[in-house]
This record gives structure tokens, C-alpha cells and sequence, in this order.
């Protein structure tokens, strides 16, 4: 469903791009115009450390704030095309987001693995407004809704938190875990990795200068470790330092009889069988840079 919802939007934008073609050849360039603008948002994911082991599950508790950039060019009367720099942080956390009085979250609950991860993206992305703007900037609409999708770069570097059952590391740290290889992984996952964002949202006009919006996108990756959980509990030869053996095997709890045995080699660790996703919710400002007009020239 996740990827025919994803693709569905993509050929729909592609659509929507061939149909205004025309229209944009009538939109001429004293009507085009670009902005710039800054955005304040809100940052979850999901993964494996959340309340349910599906994709649409998150903790609001967990949600961490995002900064972005943004230089939008608007092409046609209701096409834009969009690159943004962003910077903000997800986080995770085992034994408050599972349940241990649940049977089916004692598992993650007794993994107690707890995690976050700074991400810096760089996107391009193409906005498909839902209400037309023929005329100039000035005259724009009050009101529009609008759909976009593209593709972005983003850099990530996951780090676990030491927990109090610790013995070689300092309770309260943060460690780096791509170099630990903590699924015994002959090498590292890749800190850059590509996503497709895709989403909605509304934009105000403010007043000739400015607009404001409200916007949620998604962001469908292509890694599994965003949380730096995936495949399966390491064999003790394979986690190759003191903080490996920790963030592999020694961070999960062993107080309930239950669970004996559950972080053995072999014995699954994460659902390797789903990417991770992030999702950014959030406020954009918007200062449109009035176009120049160039005078007529007579001989």
C-alpha cells in the first residue's frame, strides 16, 4: 500500500506537469517569481522503537524540531518547483514507547534500546497548487492548497543512549553506532542516504510580501537504520567492541524469565522486512522577491 500510495502521487504530479504545459507557455516571465523561505517544524519517525510494529505508528512524546530553507520558483500558474535545506532530530525509545504489560510490545519493551539520530536533508521538490494563479504576484490567490513530491539527500549518523545497566560505558552518554556494526555487519550502512518526500498543505497570503503555510510531508527512505535496528542478535564473535557487545546484546533486560534466551544469536532483533520513515510537520514564512521589470527601450 505504502509504495502504490508513493507512486500513485508520483505519476499524478507527472500528470499534472504534461497538462499544464500549455499554460505555461502562456505564463509569461514578468508573471513568474521567486520566493524565500524559512520554516519551523515538528520531526517523527517511524520505525522499530515505536508503540506498535507498523508504519503508522509514532509517540507524539518522541517528537523533536526541525529547521528549514527554502528558494521556490513558480513556473506556471499552478506549478512551482522547490530545493530546501533542512536540519532536525528523531528520537526513539524502547521501554517508553512498548508497553510491558502488553504480550505483544514485552518484546521491544525488554530490548530497551533507545536512540536518536540528527538529519540534514537537501531536497528538490515539485508543488502542484490546487487553485490557479493566472495573474501576477500581487494578485495571487488568498488560499491554496497544494500537493507535492520529489526526491532528497539527507545525511544521518544514529546514536544509542548508554543505559543504567551499563558495566563498560558511562550511563547517560550517546555513542555513535554506524562504526559498531551492532548486527554484525561485515560493513557499515551508508550515513547518506536518498528519500522521496511527498505530502500537502495550505499556504495564506499574508499581504503582497509575504506567506504563511502549514505543511506535513513524509519521507520514505530506502535504510533500515535509521534507528540502527534491523536484521537479527549478533553472535558474540561478530560484535567486535565493548560498545558493540552493549548496543548488540548487553542493553536488552533480563529481569523478566519469560523473555530468557531472546537477544541469542540468530534470534530476530528488528523487522528487517520494512524501511524506516520520517515525517515533518511544520510552519513556513515566505518573502516573495518581487521580479524585476524591465522598461521598454525606444531608438
Amino acid at each position: 500500500m505504502k509504495h502504490f500510495f508513493t507512486h500513485t502521487l508520483a505519476v499524478l504530479l507527472v500528470l499534472a506537469l504534461v497538462a499544464n504545459e500549455a499554460s505555461a507557455q502562456q505564463f509569461n516571465r514578468r508573471k513568474q517569481y521567486n520566493s524565500v523561505g524559512v520554516s519551523l517544524n515538528a520531526m517523527n519517525y517511524f520505525g522499530d522503537i515505536v508503540p506498535k510494529a507498523s508504519v503508522p505508528s509514532f509517540r507524539f512524546a518522541a517528537t523533536r524540531p526541525n529547521i528549514g530553507l527554502t528558494f521556490t520558483r513558480r513556473f506556471a500558474p499552478r506549478i512551482s518547483g522547490r530545493a530546501g535545506l533542512s536540519y532536525g532530530r528523531i528520537t526513539g525509545d524502547d521501554t517508553k514507547a512498548a508497553n510491558q504489560n502488553d504480550s505483544d510490545a514485552k518484546y521491544r519493551y525488554n530490548r530497551n534500546f533507545a536512540f536518536r539520530n540528527d538529519i540534514v536533508e537537501l531536497s528538490a521538490i515539485g508543488v502542484f497548487d490546487l487553485i490557479e494563479n493566472r495573474n501576477t504576484y500581487v494578485k495571487r490567490p488568498d488560499f491554496v492548497p497544494y500537493v507535492f513530491a520529489g526526491v532528497a539527500a539527507f545525511y544521518h549518523n544514529p546514536k544509542g543512549l548508554v543505559k543504567d545497566n551499563a558495566t563498560t560505558l558511562t550511563p547517560g552518554d550517546y555513542v555513535e553506532l554506524q562504526p559498531l556494526n551492532t548486527e554484525g555487519q561485515t560493513e557499515g550502512y551508508s550515513k547518506t542516504q536518498i528519500s522521496i518526500p511527498f505530502g500537502g498543505g495550505v499556504r495564506y497570503k499574508i499581504n503582497k510580501d509575504f506567506d504563511i503555510g502549514l505543511e506535513i510531508g513524509w519521507r520514505k527512505t530506502f535504510t533500515d537504520y535509521l534507528d540502527d535496528v534491523s536484521g537479527n542478535f549478533a553472535a558474540d564473535a561478530d560484535l567486535r567492541s565493548p560498545a558493540a557487545e552493549y548496543f548488540g546484546r548487553d542493553i536488552t533486560l533480563r529481569t523478566d524469565g519469560e523473555f530468557a534466551g531472546f537477544n541469542d544469536p540468530g534470534i530476530m532483533r528488528g523487522k528487517s522486512n520494512e524501511d524506516d520513515w520520517y515525517i515533518v510537520t511544520g510552519i513556513t514564512l515566505n518573502y516573495i522577491l518581487q521580479p524585476r521589470v524591465k522598461s521598454p527601450k525606444f531608438r
